[in-house]
C-alpha cells in the first residue's frame, strides 16, 4: 500500500498470523494466556508451543502478568514467523492516564527485543485499537512516531510491517500517521 522511513516501514492488508517475518508482534493481554482478537488468533495459529512458552515466562519472570508497555519473546509455533513478541497495550481511559507513553513503549520495546535478538523483520498489528478502545486516529500518530524513533535507534531492523486486517483501518492509519520520511 505505502512505505515510510526509507522503505523500512510498510503498510499492508493481511492476516498477521500468515506473515513470514522474523517476529510477529502480539497485542497480548497481561496474562499471556491468550484471549480475543489478535492475541487469540496468534495463539490458535501458533498452537500449544506459544502457550507453553508464555506459561514459562509467567512462572519465571512475570508471575503477576506482563506489565503494560513491556514485551517478551517466544516461539511462533506453527506460524510462518520465527518468533512472537508479546506486548500489552494500554486500555484507553480518555487519554489522560499515560496511555500514549505506554502505547509508544509497546512499539519501542518490541523493536528493541528484535534488535537484541538480531532479528531484521517484524509485523505489528494496531496495538490497543480493538477491545482496549484506543482511538485509531490517536494511535496512528503515537505508533508512527514511536516506530520511527525506534528504527533510528536500531538500524539493524530492516523492515517493520504494519499489518491491518481491514482496509478502513489501514486508511485511517495512513491519514493520521506522522512519519517524517
Amino acid at each position: 500500500m505505502k512505505s515510510f522511513v526509507g522503505g523500512r516501514v510498510t503498510i499492508t492488508l493481511s492476516d498477521i498470523t500468515r506473515e513470514a517475518v522474523d517476529a510477529a508482534v502480539n497485542a497480548a493481554n497481561g496474562s499471556l494466556m491468550g484471549g480475543g482478537g489478535v492475541d487469540g488468533a496468534i495463539h490458535r495459529a501458533g498452537g500449544p508451543g506459544i502457550l507453553a512458552a508464555c506459561k514459562q515466562i509467567r512462572a519465571t519472570r512475570y508471575p503477576d502478568g506482563l506489565p503494560t508497555g513491556e514485551a517478551v519473546i517466544t516461539t511462533a509455533g506453527r506460524m510462518p514467523a520465527r518468533y512472537v513478541i508479546h506486548t500489552v497495550g494500554p486500555v484507553y481511559r480518555g487519554g489522560n492516564s499515560g496511555e500514549a507513553g505506554k502505547l509508544a513503549n509497546c512499539y519501542r520495546n518490541a523493536i528493541s527485543i528484535a534488535a537484541e535478538r538480531k532479528l531484521a523483520t517484524l509485523a505489528f498489528p494496531a496495538i490497543s485499537t480493538g477491545v482496549y478502545g484506543y482511538p485509531s486516529v490517536e494511535a496512528a500518530a503515537v505508533s508512527s512516531q514511536a516506530i520511527e524513533r525506534a528504527l533510528d535507534a536500531h538500524p539493524s531492523i530492516r523492515e517493520v510491517r504494519l499489518v491491518f486486517f481491514r482496509e478502513s483501518d489501514a486508511e485511517t492509519f495512513l491519514r493520521h500517521q506522522v512519519f517524517t520520511r
